[in-house]
């Protein structure tokens, strides 16, 4: 299991990787290219990406075939989800820190690249965070425009 420090320094590293695809690409690109450019970004970094991850739904015991897709896996323990909205709905929220729950991951980042600063766009939700400060928060959403490691 990753620390809390190695997390804040991975979700660093993304949304560093963010911002200069939203300084190169602008506001409002097709999620498509900006999660492809932001992968791309993200492996010339030297981190494991997978897009468009299938998480497979179970109920009752059972794995149906169908499931949900996240945008990124980053390093097999971030989940990075991309809009192009001009303002995220809380039911975006709300599906990140399910993907969260259903994946086991700690964290995620909801980055809607459609606003003029990319700070702006980013929040980030946790679920399970290791780290006792955000232990409180454990499985919230937060609707943080910007994470700590970003000030």
């Amino acid at each position: 299991m990753k620390t809390g420090k190695t997390l804040n320094a991975l979700t660093e590293t993304i949304n560093g990787a963010a911002m200069i695809v939203h300084s190169e690409r602008g506001p409002g690109p097709l999620e498509s290219a900006y999660e492809a450019c932001l992968g791309m970004e993200l492996e010339e970094r030297g981190l494991r990406v997978e897009r468009q991850k299938t998480l497979p739904l179970r109920y009752r015991g059972a794995e149906l075939e169908f499931g949900y897709r996240l945008d990124l896996l980053v390093a097999e323990t971030v989940i990075v989800e991309v809009k192009a909205v001009e303002a995220p709905a809380p039911v975006h929220g709300a599906h990140l820190l399910s993907y969260l729950r259903l994946s086991g991951c700690p964290v995620g980042l909801l980055l809607n690249c459609n606003v003029v600063r990319l700070k702006d766009g980013i929040q980030r939700v946790v679920n399970d965070f290791p780290e006792p400060a955000h232990r409180s928060a454990t499985s919230a959403f937060h609707a943080v425009a910007v994470s700590k490691e970003d000030e």
